[in-house]
């Protein structure tokens, strides 16, 4: 039986400063500098200008600014924007780093290598009085989850598979639902989705035994009208990142979930072997196991990445799905009536 919940959780994740300036380091493709560009793409109203070593050939096709210009035209943070093989801090970044610090911008970075491990960087921002910012640091005293029920309705993306398009249906649908009107957020739980959304959690950095609770945290109680629609990692069917798709299955406590999925994808990511299963594997997986802190858990829908299909094979995929299905697919991206029906069945 779930219990109620006495009282909404504290809210417990990282906060960052806009407006950003996107440091592109001495990226040359553009793959590396994912970050930036979604930052570009879905936070724009966040993004003032970018910065880049004189090597970069990557560009946001954002103003050119010096960090100490960039603060002077009202940016609190630099962010970097890249993210390259290793996800380490060259040396040759660091005078860029330490004059953004002492420019008074906060550093945010999602790597692997953490800002707060350079004895430099601490340095300089005890100095300055700013802040070196980790995204993929969990937030201090994380709770066990709870279970207990709570107000607002949830929406979670889920996958077929991993990166293929969990964060950007969920930011696409939050922005569709929010420009007709309705009461709806999108919740983080990635490190470049922290950064487009201006607060989140990482869940794949959490402690196993935390990993739901900080869901929990991530989607509070909430008026019985608002939406939170939170950002999905993994897949329950994949081998390695299984364990984060449950606990964040578990801690959203989801009244609603979209299917997403590549049509042109056979293998599961980096596990030869696997195989991509099917859609309807998936939505019965995730209602099973979903059941356990929301009974009432059901798909609204499926979203599709047809992303390298012509538009004719894309829209006839999106209808076969569909049809197939009888749940209504679209592609967030490509948009039209298809993604606006896909709307309606998420505000439903």
């Amino acid at each position: 039986m779930v219990r109620e919940a006495s009282a909404s959780p504290p809210r417990a994740v990282h906060a960052l400063a806009a407006p950003y300036l996107l440091f592109l380091g001495d990226a040359t493709e553009p793959g590396f500098a994912k970050t930036a560009l979604g930052l570009r793409d879905w936070a724009a109203d966040k993004c003032l200008a970018e910065h880049a070593l004189p090597a970069a050939t990557v560009s946001t096709g954002l103003p050119r600014m010096t960090p100490a210009n960039a603060a002077a035209a009202g940016a609190r943070a630099m962010v970097i924007g890249v993210a390259n093989q290793g996800g380490v801090i060259p040396a040759a970044w660091m005078p860029e780093l330490l004059a953004a610090v002492e420019a008074g911008l906060d550093l945010v970075a999602g790597l692997h290598t953490r800002l707060g491990d350079i004895a430099a960087l601490r340095e300089a921002v005890a100095r300055a009085g700013t802040r070196l910012v980790d995204v993929r640091e969990p937030p201090p005293a994380l709770p066990i989850a709870t279970g207990a029920k709570r107000t607002g309705r949830r929406l979670l993306t889920v996958g077929t598979d991993c990166a293929l398009g969990k964060k950007y249906t969920a930011l696409a649908i939050a922005r569709g639902l929010r420009a007709r009107g309705h009461d709806a957020t999108f919740r983080a739980s990635g490190q470049t989705g922290i950064m487009i959304a201006g607060e989140g959690i990482a869940i794949d950095a959490v402690v196993a035994d935390f990993a739901a609770g900080a869901a929990e945290l991530l989607s509070p109680a909430n008026a019985p009208t608002h939406l939170d629609v939170i950002e999905g990692q993994g897949s329950l069917f994949h081998p390695s990142y299984a364990a984060v798709s449950l606990a964040l299955l578990h801690g959203s406590q989801p009244d609603l979930f979209v299917v997403c999925h590549q049509p042109t994808r056979a293998q599961i990511l980096g596990t030869p072997g696997y195989g991509v299963p099917s859609i309807e594997a998936v939505i019965e997986q995730t209602i099973a196991v979903g059941r356990l802190t929301n009974p009432a858990i059901r798909c609204a829908g499926v979203s599709l990445n047809t992303a390298g299909m012509a538009a004719e094979e894309a829209a006839a995929e999106i209808a076969h799905t569909a049809e197939r299905l009888g749940l209504q697919t679209a592609d967030p991206i490509r948009g039209g009536d298809a993604f606006e029906r896909l709307l309606d069945a998420c505000a439903a």
